[in-house]
């Protein structure tokens, strides 16, 4: 990668281009673009999380603030901010209050490389919908949700309580181990579409999505950003049957909200990451992309719009219906299943872009490489899975067996209804029951001798 003299960047052999000797009243625009667009996703998210979940639960979901309960995100955020502030009195205050903008901060940088569609004309100059982008730029939002770690884990430590410390020591194994696979599925990217730069990836899937010639890829970076993100069924670092609130526990009024952003925004940054890398970007879906004034002027900004929409409906949907996981479980999937299969895969690509190179046809390469790739993974989780049914098998045998036989101590009846030997025997009278009857029958017959 070398810089030219208009500051434009070259990535891998070609240029990307509409990026050098913009005006500064161009960058401001973007840049305001930019955080609008994520601050009424984020209002948008919050509502729709509630109504689609609501829905699912066959309730109603918000339906008093504004029309139809619209406006109910800007009433909860106008309440957080007018919140009492409480702060801690072990609390680490600089730390303490850095947190929560460390949190939110890279939240924002991240869509910063994100194309929202080609080249527009804005005020009769020519530039691409796009705030910046350079050969890297597919690394900015890994970076990024790298750097949002360290929110999370600061707030849990300087609030001075167990629970948040607790809190952030999960998220902060959490988030490391599924950016390794979520680093990994980037790879295949790269190495298929030959860059890292977004909009060159965008470029490359003019012919035909990501999504289908790298499926174990999307697969495993959509399981992986769930879990980057906090969310449910991962949502392990805030989990109330364990750790009450989790990292953000002694946290209130806008230092909440900023936590409370982040997460959203981030779930707004990884649902237009995998709409960039796996499913075609800006460009309009089949077939309206057949049509090319579809993928010119504005047009590519709705259906980008959509395709995000459509990633966070799948995060509401995981939460709707998924129970949460045991962390045992949780970093047992990362470590020892998506890790392993990312990094199968990732020969595999390159194999077939070896073989691309070579003058081979795609589908010639498909079918020698990813076809046997397949038939491994499916035998290893056939393998698994019938050690695991043989495992369970063998516990319900010794289960029957210690039934069979019966305990070897004696255990008392486990039948309730069985009356109490206590209350069958006939109990002897105490000396004061004997006076009392004695007198009582004494009365008995005086009465009896004045009739």
């Amino acid at each position: 990668m070398r810089p030219f003299a208009s500051g434009q960047l070259l990535a891998d052999g070609q240029n990307v281009p509409g990026f050098g000797g913009a005006p500064v009243w161009l960058v401001v625009i973007k840049v305001v673009a930019v955080f609008a667009f994520l601050v009424v996703m984020t209002l948008f998210a919050i509502v729709f999380e509630r109504k689609v979940v609501g829905r699912m639960q066959n309730r109603i979901g918000p339906n008093r603030t504004g029309p139809w309960g619209t406006l109910q995100a800007l009433a909860d955020g106008i309440k957080l901010a007018f919140k009492e502030e409480i702060i801690p009195l072990l609390a680490d205050k600089p730390v303490y209050f850095l947190a929560p903008i460390i949190s939110a901060t890279p939240a924002f940088l991240a869509f910063s490389v994100i194309p929202f569609g080609p080249e527009v004309s804005i005020f009769g100059h020519h530039t691409m919908l796009q705030l910046t982008d350079f050969g890297t730029g597919a690394l900015v939002v890994f970076a990024c949700s790298s750097l949002g770690v360290y929110g999370i884990v600061l707030s849990g430590w300087a609030s001075g309580s167990t629970y948040p410390l607790l809190g952030g020591l999960r998220s902060a194994a959490q988030m490391i181990s599924y950016e390794v696979a979520m680093g990994l599925s980037l790879v295949a990217v790269f190495l298929y579409s030959g860059t890292m730069s977004t909009s060159g990836i965008v470029g490359e899937q003019q012919r035909i999505w990501h999504a289908l010639p790298l499926c174990v890829s999307f697969i495993i970076y959509a399981i992986a950003i769930v879990g980057e993100t906090n969310r449910a069924p991962f949502d392990l670092p805030e989990a109330e049957s364990e750790l009450v609130g989790g990292f953000h526990t002694e946290y209130s009024s806008f230092k909440f909200a900023m936590f409370f952003l982040a997460e959203y925004i981030n779930m707004i940054t990884a649902s237009a990451m995998a709409a960039t890398l796996f499913l075609g970007g800006w460009r309009a879906p089949w077939p309206l992309s057949l049509n090319s004034g579809f993928n010119h002027g504005w047009w590519p900004m709705l259906w980008f719009t959509i395709k995000v929409i459509i990633g966070i409906f799948v995060f509401v949907w995981l939460r709707g219906t998924l129970p949460r996981m045991r962390y045992d479980q949780f970093m047992h999937l990362g470590w020892k299943v998506l890790l392993p299969i990312n990094l199968v895969w990732i020969l595999a690509v390159a194999t077939m872009k070896i073989l691309g190179d070579r003058g081979w046809p795609s589908w010639k390469s498909v079918v020698i490489v990813v076809v046997p790739v397949l038939i491994i993974l499916l035998f290893v989780f056939w393998a698994q899975e019938a050690a695991a049914t043989r495992k369970r098998a063998l516990a319900v045998l010794e289960h029957d067996q210690q039934v069979r036989l019966g305990p070897t101590f004696p255990t008392p009846p486990m039948n309730l209804v069985v009356p109490s030997p206590r209350r069958l025997a006939p109990r002897a009278a105490t000396p004061v029951e004997v006076g009392v009857t004695a007198g009582r029958a004494a009365t008995e017959v005086d009465g009896d001798e004045d009739d």
